[in-house]
C-alpha cells in the first residue's frame, strides 16, 4: 500500500489582515473570512501531492496539542494508510507532545512501516551561507 504525502503548513492570520501566504491551486482565489477582527485564527492545511486535494483544519493556536488534533485530522481520510508529512520546523512540530503522539501512533513498528513519517524542509539560512 502506497502511503500519502503531504505537504503541511500552519497560516496565523491577524486582525485586520488582508494578504496573506496560504497555499491554494495555481489560479484561484482563496478567502478566508475573519471570523473575528481582534483574535488571531490559525489554520493547519495541507495538500496531498498525489491528489492535489487540501485537508484544512482551524485551531486555537500553532502548539504541540493542536499539531496532535490536526494529525489525528488527518489520518481519518487516510483510512489507516501511511502518511509521509512534509513540514518546516515549527517548534511545537517537534515538541515533547507531539514525539509521544507519534511513538504511540508508530508503536512497535518498523520504521519503514510507520504510520505517520514527518520530514522537514531543508532550511537555508543567510547567515549559513558560504561566500
Amino acid at each position: 500500500m502506497k502511503p500519502g504525502v503531504f505537504f503541511q503548513n500552519e497560516c496565523h492570520l491577524l486582525w485586520r489582515d488582508i494578504c496573506g501566504y496560504v497555499w491554494r491551486k495555481k489560479n484561484e482565489r482563496l478567502a478566508v473570512p475573519i471570523v473575528n477582527e481582534k483574535e488571531r485564527q490559525t489554520y493547519f492545511g495541507a495538500v496531498n501531492i498525489a491528489t492535489g486535494q487540501c485537508q484544512l483544519q482551524a485551531a486555537q493556536k500553532g502548539k504541540g496539542e493542536h499539531t496532535i488534533q490536526y494529525l489525528k485530522y488527518l489520518m481519518n481520510p487516510c483510512n489507516n494508510k501511511r502518511i509521509a508529512l512534509i513540514w518546516e520546523g515549527a517548534k511545537y512540530h517537534s515538541s515533547a507532545e507531539v514525539k509521544e503522539f507519534l511513538s504511540l501512533v508508530n508503536n512497535g513498528l518498523d520504521e519503514s512501516d510507520w504510520k505517520i513519517t514527518c520530514l522537514r524542509f531543508a532550511l537555508l539560512r543567510a547567515d549559513s551561507e558560504s561566500n
